[in-house]
């Protein structure tokens, strides 16, 4: 057993289980982050894994719009759609996102998305970020269709994702796709129905989207409460 150094940190582990369809999730991630950043020395090692979430697990490839599917499974209005919007994207600018409500008018299923997520991750976590965001970016910015295989293909070379596994996962709809199953079931089983769910060292859970401030404070919390030893 190695000796604790005196005034080490303890390590984090962060899992952030979400969808790329959901934009509270985007609000999230990017929260969270900045909350890292400003944490960053007093911080020990930190290690953020990206867990996969299906909004829409039974929908088609086609997808559906989004003001049809909001008012079949949430029963929404159009004038409460166009609230909870403003709303959103009042957030996403606190934490330098940006939503564009005008450009996208559908919603997907995102399996193949996470397919491609989980090959990031075998590679490296950074690559998966990267990924994550700018699959984000593509869906809520710029209205594409995250699942399609030239966003996946263009958002993968961005990342760094070998060009050679993406473009086998993109030829093989199986490939990664029980191990997502897997990862899915999990975080179901574990009682995870809605997301973002942020899980801290596998025992503390922050539920939502919230503002950096609040898991800036978790955090801290977290680590004081830990003891690196």
């Amino acid at each position: 057993m190695s000796t604790p150094t005196p005034g080490a940190v303890a390590p984090l582990h962060i899992d952030f289980v979400s969808d790329v369809v959901c934009p509270w999730c985007a609000i999230g991630l990017h929260g969270l982050l900045i909350a890292l950043e400003r944490l960053g020395p007093t911080l020990g090692p930190v290690t953020l894994q990206l867990q996969p979430f299906q909004l829409n697990p039974q929908m088609g490839p086609e997808g559906e719009d989004i003001g049809e599917h909001l008012s079949r499974k949430y029963g929404l209005t159009p004038e409460q759609v166009a609230q909870n919007q403003a709303q959103i994207r009042a957030r996403a600018a606190t934490v330098g996102f940006d939503f564009r409500m005008d450009r996208r008018s559908r919603t997907w299923n995102t399996l193949d998305a996470h397919r491609l997520l989980h090959a990031a991750a075998l590679q490296d976590e950074a690559v998966a970020l990267r990924l994550k965001l700018g699959l984000l970016a593509a869906y809520f910015t710029h209205g594409e269709n995250p699942a399609a295989p030239d966003v996946l293909r263009r958002e993968a070379t961005a990342a760094g994702l070998d060009a050679a596994e993406t473009e086998a996962v993109l030829a093989d709809t199986e490939r990664h796709a029980e191990a997502v199953q897997q990862h899915l079931q999990f975080w179901q089983r574990a009682g995870i129905h809605s997301v973002p769910a942020i899980v801290i060292n596998q025992r503390h859970l922050i539920s939502g989207g919230q503002p950096p401030e609040v898991f800036e404070q978790a955090l801290r919390q977290i680590l004081e409460a830990t003891d690196p030893a």
